[in-house]
């Protein structure tokens, strides 16, 4: 999954422009119920402002409400300019960027803006990995890091024609094992492809249906 195959594209984006005032930055994002925008130099991205960081320079400022947010830009205020990912980036790697802002700008090698990848727009993506809205079995288990494990696990899924909703692996804090959370169909055959699991070397810790 890449970033662009997930992004929303300029048009379904909220942004500023360096020029704006911040009268109407912060219309824009209380219109819209939103905690900030890209700021913009006509379409190279520039940086994020936030709400917070308005009402910040506002306490800051000294000066009145009406002067502050119509003498003021959303140049003046701009951050977090480095707060950006390229298109053709896998959407991992926007789960570090988080950080205190909901959105994050997609741009070209040229710094064009792209769009906007959310908070939500990533969750959406992890609750489909784990296949979150579709009911099943949940098939906890860890396996020694060995070679061919995987490769055994789909020989069994096959033998007792269990359906994959979702499959994830994690690292054991030993790293001597890797802990599998596999999401199968409801079937007759869930008790005797544990107990497969088991005789193979996998080390079942917990089923559950969700």
């Amino acid at each position: 999954m890449f970033v662009k195959s997930m992004m929303k594209h300029p048009h379904e984006c909220f942004t500023a422009q360096i020029g704006d005032d911040l009268n109407s930055v912060i219309s824009i994002l209380e219109h819209h119920d939103i905690q900030a925008v890209p700021v913009l130099d006509g379409n190279i991205f520039i940086g994020m402002l936030s709400k917070e960081t308005i009402y910040k320079g506002y306490f800051e400022s000294n000066q009145s409400k009406d002067v502050y947010l119509t003498e003021s830009s959303a140049n003046d205020l701009v951050e977090k300019k480095d707060l950006y990912i390229k298109e053709d980036e896998v959407f991992e790697r926007t789960l570090p960027a988080f950080t205190g802002f909901s959105v994050i700008a997609v741009v070209d090698e040229e710094k064009k803006f792209l769009g906007l990848v959310t908070r939500a727009d990533v969750l959406e993506q992890f609750e489909s990995a784990f296949g979150v809205k579709r009911k099943g079995i949940r098939i906890a288990f860890t396996s020694e890091e060995s070679e061919g494990r995987i490769e055994r696990l789909g020989d069994i899924l096959k033998q007792y024609h269990e359906n994959v909703i979702s499959l994830a692996t994690f690292d054991e804090t030993d790293k001597l094992a890797r802990r599998i959370v596999l999401k199968v169909d409801p079937s007759d055959n869930i008790d005797k492809f544990t107990r497969k699991l088991e005789k193979t070397g996998f080390r079942v810790l917990d089923i559950k249906e969700v």
